[in-house]
């Protein structure tokens, strides 16, 4: 190594000095033939510059020693480094100018896996993906950071017996090469054993499908965190920890301890909101999430707005498995505007939820009692409907606001006359989402619905609205007010003047295509189609709002102001919608 002022000249300069008062000048540096990763690293290495005398001799006396240290963490092992003090400068100025050389390269790779890992392709992907290459650059932190990869990987898989019988680092600076050297002998891989609970409020029958890691399974800490999430899913529980007892271990099987912490028995949620299609809204929330050792809960909501208000009572109790597989049975109130409809409708339902993967079903029996008021014309109906409901949604990215999605949601349900119905009918109903990005600020959104409803020309009229189709809204056809499109009738007001009333259709179709862009972080702009029809069959008649609009990103979704035109309307005029949430 070549270096114009000798470490030792270095240090004479230092003590020679008169002794340094607490006014001691600083150091200035100038670090010059390296850049990018390298030099970051240096600068790492060498520290915050000195502000007192002491840490000044310090830093002259470890600078080199530092630089070359740094240099050869990323495999520089021939660098030239010279070194400048120039004591005239005000303040001192230490000049290191570094030439690296070439960087070593990786001449040999032995990696051994003996024992259970030799078989596990866990191991195998993570030599493939992250492991050394013979001939490519030496670097100490790769090194490091691929050893522990893999000592991790072996903690998570459960071979607690493992551990490295030879990993070191042969370097030859002479001819520029590493000989790596990583031997790993795993032992065997432990095995699940029982779980022990730490808990007196709930059935254990209730908690083993909750259990990812199943008795006699082959360890593996991703199903202890499954397991975790499993149960902190089900809400009754403050507090879950689960852990296995490896000082209880023996042939290779490790039982896991459960401590369970019951949840508050109840709790009371407050809710307050603004759409400009329900415009402003409270609610209150209360919840039992545990009623009894079975694992049975209660939801209550009460929920007021000027357009909608709405109770609603859920008995839920859990089945095959407490979050996957649930029968549930609620009651319901709730008054609603549909087109220009009043509607009042009381509901008993009973309904089994099961979720296999991305995918929920659904099948019921609902019994819908609703009484709706047209131009002071007061009609009735029963209905006892039974059906069945089909949905998978997938999201990549943040769920409120995610970069991809996909969603689609099917449902049919029926009523006949023989059956406690006082119409027979049949309605299908079904609505997509498709969310792609493209880069980080390029985002479309296509949304669609569809409706279909059988029933007889006589008994048409008698189709309560909450069963008919309308559109119209900020979730719907922009530009138009909420539900108000729909198939319109012609009747007589008290005045016996003839008046046009939306009532709904018997068919439902829309479609929206949106574009997004991200102007700045968490502000998008969007310029928006939707078009589509609530009719009866032979009517259709396309409505079509166009218009732009600006998104606010928060943690609880996209705040969404858009400014829309009914294009298709013979006097058009522009409205605004408000909301917040997910798309869909």
């Amino acid at each position: 190594m070549n270096t114009r002022i000798p470490h030792a000249l270095i240090a004479l300069l230092v003590f020679v000095l008169p002794a340094w008062s607490a006014q001691a000048q600083t150091l200035q540096l100038e670090l010059s033939g390296i850049s990018g990763d390298v030099r970051d690293n240096t600068q790492a290495w060498l520290g915050d510059l000195p502000d007192t005398a002491q840490s000044r001799t310090n830093y002259l006396f470890s600078a080199r020693n530092n630089v070359l240290k740094s240099l050869q963490a990323l495999g520089y092992y021939n660098a030239d480094v010279t070194l400048e003090l120039d004591r005239d400068a005000n303040p001192w100025l230490l000049r290191i100018n570094v030439d690296p050389g070439e960087r070593a390269r990786m001449r040999r790779v032995d990696i051994r896996l003996v024992g259970g890992a030799e078989e596990d392709e866990a191991f195998t992907k993570l030599i493939l993906e992250h492991g050394l290459q013979v001939d490519q650059p030496f670097d100490h932190a790769a090194y490091q950071s691929f050893k522990s990869k893999l000592s991790a990987l072996g903690l998570r898989r459960g071979y607690f017996d493992g551990e490295y019988t030879r990993s070191e680092v042969q370097i030859e600076p002479e001819g520029n090469t590493a000989d790596v050297f990583l031997h790993y002998a795993s032992g065997e891989r432990y095995r699940f054993g029982s779980t022990v609970y730490d808990q007196d409020f709930l059935r254990e029958s209730l908690l083993q499908p909750l259990l990812e890691a199943k008795e006699g399974e082959p360890y593996d800490q991703a199903l202890l965190q499954k397991t975790q999430a499993n149960l902190q899913r089900t809400r009754y529980f403050s507090t879950v920890v689960l852990r296995p007892d490896r000082e209880q271990a023996q042939n290779q099987v490790v039982p896991l301890n459960l401590s369970l912490y019951p949840a508050r028995t109840h709790s009371i949620d407050l809710g307050v909101g603004f759409s400009t299609d329900t415009r402003e809204r409270v609610s209150v929330t209360w919840r039992t999430p545990r009623l009894n050792s079975l694992g049975h809960s209660q939801e209550t909501r009460l929920m007021y707005s000027p357009v909608n208000p709405s109770g609603r009572f859920t008995y839920t109790i859990p089945l095959g498995h407490p979050n996957n597989d649930v029968l549930q049975m609620s009651a319901r109130l709730e008054d609603n505007e549909f087109g220009d409809l009043d509607s009042n409708q009381e509901e008993l339902a009973v309904r089994r939820e099961i979720k296999r993967d991305s995918w929920v079903y659904s099948y019921g029996l609902r019994r819908l009692n609703e009484g709706w008021d047209a131009e002071g014309i007061r009609r009735e109906n029963d209905y006892l409907l039974p059906g069945f409901s089909l949905s998978q949604r997938r999201r990549t990215g943040d769920p409120l606001n995610p970069s991809g999605a996909f969603s689609h949601w099917y449902r049919i349900e029926a009523g006949s006359a023989e059956l406690a119905s006082d119409v027979d009918v049949v309605r299908m109903a079904a609505n997509f989402g498709h969310v792609r990005s493209s880069g980080e600020r390029h985002r479309m959104v296509f949304k669609s619905e569809l409706g279909l409803a059988f029933i007889s020309d006589s008994d048409r009229d008698q189709l309560a609205p909450s069963l008919n189709f309308f559109a119209g809204g900020a979730q719907s056809i922009r530009g138009y007010s909420y539900q108000s499109i729909g198939n319109e009738v012609t009747v007589e007001d008290d005045n016996s003047d003839e008046v046009s009333l939306v009532v709904g259709g018997d068919r439902l179709l829309t479609v929206s295509a949106e574009y997004q862009y991200l102007v700045r972080e968490n502000w998008r702009a969007a310029v928006f189609v939707d078009a589509g029809d609530a009719f009866d069959e032979g009517d259709f008649d396309a409505n079509v709002g166009v218009g732009v609009g600006v998104h606010y990103i928060t943690p609880v979704g996209a705040v969404r102001l858009d400014l829309a035109n009914p294009v298709t309307d013979d006097d058009p005029s522009w409205r605004v919608h408000f909301s917040i949430g997910a798309e869909f």
